[in-house]
């Protein structure tokens, strides 16, 4: 194996003149000067010539920089379009006096529903009931419905 032939000051500067674009003589001539300045100006010069080179790379955890945490996630989704649930404005209505009315009014088979779901078996029984006495057509569905409740309530 042969070693490259070093070239003098003239040469590299006569080939700087000829061929302005050729880093390469340009660098070798930096080198050949050997300042520190010169050699900021051979890593510019090697930038420019090589830019991957010249930047260390690291590995990068792509998850924890793409990672959302729950609060960004609700806080992403009510910026894109306005889904605040926000008061009208005005004085809101005093309900805690407001007669409710009958508790025949408060009856239905949805509630019904939702007392045996939450095992109030003797609240459903009695929503059961008054809805009976409501609705006289569904009497037998809804008395078995109450027998199925209290099967139920006994086991």
């Amino acid at each position: 194996m042969t070693t490259p032939k070093r070239y003098s000051h003239e040469e590299l500067s006569k080939a700087i003149e000829q061929y302005p674009w050729w880093g390469g003589a340009r660098m070798a001539l930096l080198r050949e000067d050997g300042s520190a300045e010169i050699k900021d100006h051979i890593t510019l010069l090697h930038a420019t010539l090589r830019p991957l080179a010249t930047i260390a790379t690291t590995n990068v955890d792509i998850e924890r920089l793409t990672h959302l945490s729950t609060d960004d996630l609700i806080a992403r989704f009510l910026k894109r379009d306005d889904y605040r649930i926000v008061a009208e404005e005005g004085a809101a209505e005093d309900l805690s006096e407001h007669d409710m009315g009958d508790e025949e009014d408060m009856v239905s088979e949805e509630l019904a529903e939702i007392y045996l779901n939450q095992g109030l078996y003797d609240a459903a029984i009695d929503t059961y009931r008054k809805l009976s006495l409501l609705n006289s057509e569904k009497s037998v569905y809804f008395a078995g419905l109450i027998a199925e409740i209290e099967d139920k309530k006994k086991k």
